[in-house]
């Protein structure tokens, strides 16, 4: 039976890593600004994290695909939020949320510093990919600390290498690519 190509949308695929979920395939819209976290760069993230996230709360504040909550929560996270703005893309993260049955995964509809204003959740993980050259890394970075336990941590993916400051010292960097991409801690912890 042909297939009625004016009303069939394109789908992506970005396929989960490791853990229970391991080899399952996420489907996503494309978006502007939207680039899933390469599977080597999420190896070496979770390498970085050490595997097993068992207990962890994590923050996808720009999920995108979804991938790296996903991945989380595949690894035995406890619970994984997913903030995602674009319409389309948030509901290709719903449709993921039901294929994989993740009912740790709480999802939100809306922009990150809406989020960030709006919640009082502290997480162990956050994870940062937000579109870049948008500033978004000097806009949600300031913010975090009120999101972060003690002695959490901080994905981020920039366009552009990340120094320490006062408030965030760099545990761990790379490049892939165009892509630099770092693990965050606050000084003191």
């Amino acid at each position: 039976m042909p297939r009625n190509t004016a009303s069939s949308k394109k789908q992506n695929t970005v396929r989960i890593n490791a853990g229970e979920w391991r080899s399952r395939l996420l489907k996503f819209p494309d978006a502007e600004g939207l680039r899933p976290t390469p599977e080597r760069v999420r190896q070496t993230v979770f390498n970085w994290l050490g595997q097993d996230m068992t207990g962890l709360h994590c923050l996808d504040l720009f999920a995108g695909s979804g991938v790296m909550g996903f991945e989380a929560l595949s690894r035995n996270a406890r619970s994984a939020v997913l903030v995602e703005k674009t319409a389309a893309v948030y509901k290709a993260i719903l449709d993921n949320k039901t294929a994989l049955k993740a009912d740790a995964a709480r999802t939100f509809n809306m922009d990150a510093l809406s989020f960030l204003g709006q919640d009082s959740q502290l997480f162990d993980v956050v994870f940062l990919d937000p579109p870049y050259n948008q500033g978004w890394l000097q806009k949600v970075l300031p913010l975090l600390p009120a999101h972060l336990n003690p002695d959490g941590f901080v994905y981020a993916e920039a366009e552009y290498a990340i120094e320490p400051d006062e408030v965030w010292r760099v545990v761990k960097q790379s490049k892939a690519g165009n892509v630099f991409y770092h693990l965050l801690k606050l000084h003191g912890n």
